[in-house]
């Protein structure tokens, strides 16, 4: 079952999966800039500036649990979206799935600080590697950046495949609809 799942998901449901995708990415991105906004521009401090989420449901983002949810979520939509990928499009759409690998470590590194109190150079909280260096809200954001550039370069290219990358795709992505004619 799971095998049909994904070969639908990459031949003719390709391109639904995709716009799917990339709405939780977009909607992701969208908490990680208004909390940043709330930090940067509005000078709230940083443990009240949760996002738009967080305003509401304040319990969920302070959640290692979710955070390392999406990191999985991102994880396996990338790895189960790259087969509809070929060529150019399929390098940077890896390059992305890489770097996210490192990201659901990192996520994975803090949730279990969380789970067992026990904190990495004995920090007062859970902290990742690369926090060490950059503060958290800067880190994600650029984790979110540097994973996101290469998924919308692989992107374009794939809707703007050369001839050769054409005949090697198998997904509904360069399917023209026609217009209906009123007759």
């Amino acid at each position: 079952m799971l095998g049909r799942v994904n070969t639908a998901l990459n031949t003719n449901r390709h391109r639904l999966a995709l716009g799917l995708f990339m709405a939780v990415v977009i909607g992701h991105w969208a908490e990680h800039i208004s909390q940043a906004i709330q930090v940067y521009a509005l000078g709230w401090p940083l443990p009240k500036a949760n996002g738009l989420l967080g305003l509401a449901f304040p319990w969920l983002v302070t959640s290692e649990w979710l955070h390392y949810g999406y990191a999985v979520l991102m994880l396996a939509g990338l790895v189960m979206l790259r087969h509809g990928f070929v060529g150019r499009a399929r390098t940077w759409w890896s390059a992305a799935l890489w770097i996210q690998a490192w990201h659901h470590i990192e996520h994975l590194l803090l949730l279990v600080q969380a789970l067992t109190g026990a904190y990495l150079l004995g920090a007062a909280k859970p902290t990742s590697i690369a926090q060490l260096v950059v503060p958290r809200l800067e880190l994600h954001l650029f984790y979110n950046a540097v994973v996101f550039a290469p998924m919308v370069v692989a992107m374009i290219l794939h809707l703007r495949a050369n001839e050769a990358e054409r005949t090697l795709m198998s997904c509904d992505c360069l399917r023209i609809r026609q217009p209906q004619l009123v007759g």
